[in-house]
């Protein structure tokens, strides 16, 4: 198979997964009279790209956060229930927009939920990524919206990870083009169009989309810099920008795809976002014109150690607290609960 000299390769199959092996753990196991299992730990690459793509999100929301003043670390206890969800979401919207390859006859009905396999989809991960980041943000104090917008640039570095994952899986590539970074595929993988010759290039969908991401992250943290937009409306910017992103990108796409009313199923999930992301900015600045006036909601706020203390005065971490009474005062100088932080709810 001849490729064009300036067009883009795919990675070897041999990328797709990282092999560890592991024999000596599975003979163990055998050994205690556990059944015998693979002796190849094998790590998909896709999934290392989803990993990468959180790990990054996830520092970046925390910074944000904390700049905000939230407790630091705090972005961790709504992700663990943001990032479940999110699967979730994702693996059902993909199956219910192809339905035909997990119901009908001859179709275990147990490939529904083998996300091993392949399958799913970012509209999805939102809706149920946005469910447990709300019952993070509940359990946490944080306010929804304060989160959702320290997330929004985040969450476009995180799809720029993961399209990777489609470039080491040679799918969701886009139509046939003779441009300079024409991506090449295998006239053997499943979705090579029927008819074209060998060697065709395709247009890189995955590396416009990662393009399209990081441009959008730097766009977002210049808005937020310059106008400080809050109550979730720089989210409803990362809605609206990726929506037309995926817009542009979808309609270029030759995988296979549900249609409804003429249009591909993730255009209108597209689409939807934009609306959405519209609809945020004009409720929210109808009923709240003004700033946030704090991360946390009222009753939920969360105060450093030390914060009210006179940096002249030493108390002890006990003291501090309101753990341990002076048991006796010395009259000649003020108590150190005069500046203590009683009163105030503290949300770990």
């Amino acid at each position: 198979m001849v490729f064009a000299p300036t067009s883009i390769p795919s990675p070897s199959p041999e990328w797709q997964s990282l092999k560890i092996d592991v024999s000596g753990f599975t003979g163990w196991l055998h050994s205690l009279g556990l059944p015998q299992y693979s002796s190849t730990l094998e790590i998909r690459a896709y999934a290392i790209c989803i990993l990468v793509g959180i790990v990054l999100a996830t520092v970046l929301t925390s910074r944000r956060l904390t700049a905000r003043g939230a407790e630091p670390g705090v972005v961790l206890d709504i992700i663990l229930w943001a990032i479940p969800f999110g699967i979730i979401g994702a693996r059902a919207y993909h199956v219910l927009t192809h339905p035909g390859d997990y119901f009908g006859e001859g179709i275990a009905f147990w490939h529904v939920f083998a996300v091993w396999e392949g399958g799913i989809a970012i509209f999805g991960a939102l809706i149920g990524g946005a469910v447990g980041a709300w019952i993070g943000c509940r359990l946490s104090g944080i306010r929804f919206w304060t989160f959702a917008d320290a997330l929004a640039p985040g969450m476009l570095l995180a799809q720029a990870a993961g399209r990777f994952g489609n470039y080491f899986n040679h799918e969701l590539f886009g139509q046939p083009t003779d441009l300079p970074w024409g991506l090449q595929i295998e006239s053997t993988n499943a979705a090579f169009p029927i008819g074209l010759a060998d060697g065709t290039l395709f247009h890189p969908t995955f590396l416009y989309e990662v393009i399209w991401n990081l441009a959008g992250v730097a766009v977002l943290l210049l808005i937020d810099r310059k106008l400080r937009p809050q109550w979730g409306k720089l989210f409803a910017g990362y809605l609206i920008w990726y929506g037309v992103g995926r817009t542009v990108f979808e309609t270029i796409r030759v995988d296979p795809s549900e249609i409804f009313l003429g249009v591909r199923t993730n255009v209108w999930g597209a689409w939807l976002a934009i609306l959405v992301g519209l609809l945020i900015v004009i409720i929210q600045r109808r009923e709240h014109p003004g700033m946030e006036p704090s991360p946390y909601r009222p009753g939920a706020e969360w105060v450093p150690a030390g914060a009210g203390v006179d940096s002249s005065e030493t108390y002890s971490d006990e003291e501090l607290r309101g753990d341990e009474a002076d048991e006796s005062p010395d009259t000649d100088t003020p108590e150190p609960h005069a500046t203590s932080l009683s009163g105030t709810t503290s949300k770990n």
